[in-house]
């Protein structure tokens, strides 16, 4: 066996890479559509806002928040593409389960990005920059997407060594050059700086974490309180204790945004058994069942409001969240508020092979749970959404009358309704086959 590649000694302490795939959301549609490769593209969201865009977009000022209609005009050449939740949490899933198997030790921070801490695999694979190399291969080989990789010897700086490596590059800092790199950058390049923050430093001077760091830690204090002003003075100097931490599965669910606010109380109860759905069956991919049900209403004027309800025993049974959720919604008496969206979510999570079940008096031995199971497995073989809720079928097109017209059976203009095996409990008025 060849000896590990030995690390330089500016490589020495520098345990933690942070990894950012490049444009996530966009460059995940672009696997699809490659000839647009260098060309100005955005991904929307549902409602008609950009998410995600290319360099070349954003060279036109394309960020983030921007109004499709606007974005068209500032750049007449834009292609715009939908965003695909369930292809990008696809493809996060591919992403990590890469790093996961260089270390075990992965920190998510949400779709495209993630902290490792590689400090017990530099023997195997040698050290931080040849880590740093082999993550991008990787990512680029088998999920084909580009990232960037900064190395430090904390999270602060490999944070902000991998923001100075994109696009689809490696920056190292070691300690000996720590405090140089981060007193040349501005004060609003670290974590905590927003453009509140940033407005009050701008008005006592500060302007470099170069300031930040040879201001007393006393005037940050009496400026931004205590712990935040204390806080960002040791961070210009490169100190920050948090430790790589592997994040568990705490809490798996959906939500959905509505195309424009709704104050329909018969579509919201048709998203939200969307919704309940989905969490549903995402907490049965992820084998695991919940005990708290979680209900999250956004209203037009962007708050939200969240209520929950702890079960008996934990479920994965579609049927359960749903009604759970839909009590929680009839119990906050909304009439005709305009709500932006709607979420379901499942906490208290557990293995659910091991989670016992009590039969209900006159209750059958199979049911629900066998129907989600028959659900999942359709939908491995079919596509996502080949049997779902006969509520959720909808007119798509002009031309398709109904979306759940049976695969070869004659579009008519009126459902036809599929008759469910024995496994199926509840009839057609409850599952039909798209």
């Amino acid at each position: 066996m060849s000896p590990a590649p030995v690390p330089s000694p500016d490589e020495a302490g520098c345990a933690v890479l942070h990894v950012a795939v490049d444009d996530f959301r966009v460059s995940v549609q672009l696997r699809r559509r490659p000839e647009l490769h260098g060309t100005p593209v955005v991904v929307a969201g549902g409602r008609g806002v950009v998410v995600c865009a290319t360099p070349q977009a954003r060279r036109h000022g394309l960020h983030p928040g921007v109004p499709l209609s606007r974005a068209r005009r500032l750049c007449p050449d834009l292609t715009v593409l939908a965003a695909d939740e369930d292809e990008h949490a696809r493809a996060w899933a591919g992403v990590l389960e890469v790093l996961r198997s260089l270390t075990p030790v992965v920190e998510p921070l949400g779709p495209g990005a993630a902290f490792l801490d590689v400090s017990g695999a530099a023997r195997r694979l040698g050290g931080p920059a040849r880590t740093g190399r082999l993550v991008r291969d990787a990512v680029a080989d088998e999920q084909g997407l580009t990232c960037s990789v900064g190395a430090g010897a904390t999270k602060l700086v490999a944070a902000l060594a991998c923001a100075a490596a994109a696009p689809d590059g490696f920056v190292l800092v070691g300690p000996a050059r720590t405090v140089a790199f981060l007193h040349a950058l501005p004060a609003g390049a670290l974590p905590g700086v927003g453009p509140g923050t940033a407005r009050v430093l701008e008005r006592l001077g500060l302007r470099t974490v170069a300031d930040l760091a040879h201001a007393p830690a006393t005037t940050l204090a009496r400026a931004l309180g205590d712990g935040p002003g204390r806080r960002l003075h040791a961070l210009a100097w490169g100190r920050d204790e948090r430790a790589v931490v592997p994040a568990a599965v705490r809490a798996t669910g959906s939500e959905r945004t509505f195309t424009r606010d709704v104050d329909d109380p018969r579509v919201v109860h048709r998203e939200l058994l969307r919704v309940a759905a989905r969490a549903a069956a995402r907490a049965r991919a992820a084998g695991v069942a919940g005990r708290t049900v979680v209900l999250r209403v956004r209203f037009a004027d962007s708050t939200a409001l969240t209520r929950s309800r702890t079960l008996p025993e934990r479920t994965d049974v579609t049927r359960l969240v749903h009604a759970t959720a839909r009590d929680l919604l009839d119990g906050l008496g909304l009439q005709r508020a305009r709500l932006r969206g709607v979420g379901v979510r499942l906490e208290g999570l557990a293995p659910a092979a091991g989670q016992p079940y009590q039969l209900r008096l006159g209750e059958r031995g199979r049911g629900w749970r066998e129907a989600d199971g028959a659900v999942d497995r359709a939908g491995a073989r079919f596509g996502a959404d080949s049997v779902r809720p006969a509520t959720l079928l909808e007119p798509a097109r002009d031309d398709s009358p109904w979306r759940g017209t049976p695969l070869g059976a004659p579009s008519v203009g009126a459902l036809q309704e599929w008759e469910p095996p024995g496994a199926l409990p509840g009839g057609s008025e409850w599952w039909t086959m798209c």
